[in-house]
């Protein structure tokens, strides 16, 4: 970086630090490893651009190369992704959460609170909603943006009556005949002994049954981490996405690594054993769409992560609409029976996800 550029930087009451360069500096802070090398290439750029709009100092062209600069980089580095680095992006700090996705996809949402039989929990979130004028009901696991959201969110893990607040919203969405959406971002429902006395297990196997039973259309959308229980827990539904950087397994890769091999710095390892990533969910029929991100993950840009999730939203439903109560809780069986299906071939018997 040029040293005139450096001590703008640098130069916290500057006036032309502007709010672009304090983005892209927050980016900057958060970026994970592989992420740093296009992190340092938009810093550049957004410091250039106020030094040309600030002084007036043509930076145009220098400008222009450090932007295919940056495209190039952001391809070479997000067409060779591992497994973990995967884990890395569903987990990362600054991705979209469910009430992002509120935000800039449905319009006047209105939160419900409580299970009606303990109380509310914060790490699962729902209520009504319209999309593009139709009245929906939206389900999903919100995580925490700083350490007391996070600590009030429990990390996005939720506890039973948080899945009994779930199943009281979808049962409520039924009544009404209201389409049904869940967003599905945690790392496990909550273990403390507290959720295992209140029921974690019972209410997260309730919700699959009840969930299988709904006779309206419903849909899940995986948007960072989908993890074991926790997740199947609102994603038993007639369809099922996954954005292009989340993840889906039954355990986390720590926790495998750790029961494996009892070295949790093996977590890479095991992440590429879980076949975990989007890409193989679609390929052994555990989710039904891979939504592609914008260049360089959901976190770049909401708004046109928010456009896509919302056009597959779009699509199924239209595609669900046009079933029968009868039919849909039929086709949700069928989908969900066919996952880990077996057929024999000549003496060896073979399984088939997704058949």
């Amino acid at each position: 970086m040029p040293e005139a550029l450096m001590k703008l930087l640098d130069a916290k009451d500057h006036p032309l630090l502007s709010v672009e360069i304090g983005e892209v500096n927050r980016m900057r802070r958060h970026a994970l490893d592989f992420e740093k090398p296009i992190a340092e290439v938009e810093a550049n750029i957004a410091s250039l651009k106020q030094i040309t709009e600030g002084i007036g100092e043509d930076r145009t062209e220098e400008i222009r190369e450090l932007e295919l600069l940056l495209e190039h980089i952001t391809r070479e580095i997000f067409s060779n992704l591992s497994a973990w680095d995967k884990v890395q992006m569903a987990r990362h700090e600054l991705r979209p959460y469910t009430m992002d996705y509120v935000r800039l996809i449905f319009d006047d949402f209105v939160e419900i609170h409580e299970d009606r039989h303990f109380g509310d929990d914060p790490a699962m979130v729902g209520g009504m909603a319209t999309l593009d004028g139709e009245r929906v009901m939206v389900i999903g696991h919100q995580k925490g943006r700083d350490a007391k959201e996070r600590a009030y969110r429990n990390f996005g893990s939720a506890k039973p009556e948080g899945y009994r607040k779930a199943l009281r919203l979808a049962q409520m969405a039924e009544k009404f005949r209201r389409p049904l959406l869940c967003f599905v971002d945690t790392p496990a429902a909550d273990c403390t002994v507290e959720a295992e006395e209140r029921g974690i297990s019972e209410s997260i196997a309730r919700n699959m049954r009840d969930f299988a039973l709904l006779k309206i259309p419903t849909m899940s959308i995986v948007i960072g981490e989908g993890g074991s229980g926790g997740a199947v827990g609102i994603a038993t539904t007639n369809r099922v996405a996954m954005l292009e950087h989340s993840i889906y397994s039954i355990i986390p890769p720590e926790g495998c690594a750790a029961i494996l091999w009892r070295d949790p710095d093996r977590a890479p390892e095991a992440a590429e054993a879980l076949k975990l990533t989007a890409e193989h969910a679609l390929r052994f029929g555990v989710v039904d769409e891979v939504i592609e991100e914008p260049m360089g993950g959901a976190h770049r840009n909401y708004d046109e992560t928010a456009r896509r999730v919302k056009a597959s939203i779009q699509r199924h439903l239209s595609e669900l609409k046009g079933l029968s109560g009868g039919d849909l809780v039929q086709s949700r069986y069928e989908r969900f029976r066919r996952l880990g299906e077996w057929y024999e071939e000549g003496r060896a018997s073979i399984a088939v996800a997704g058949g």
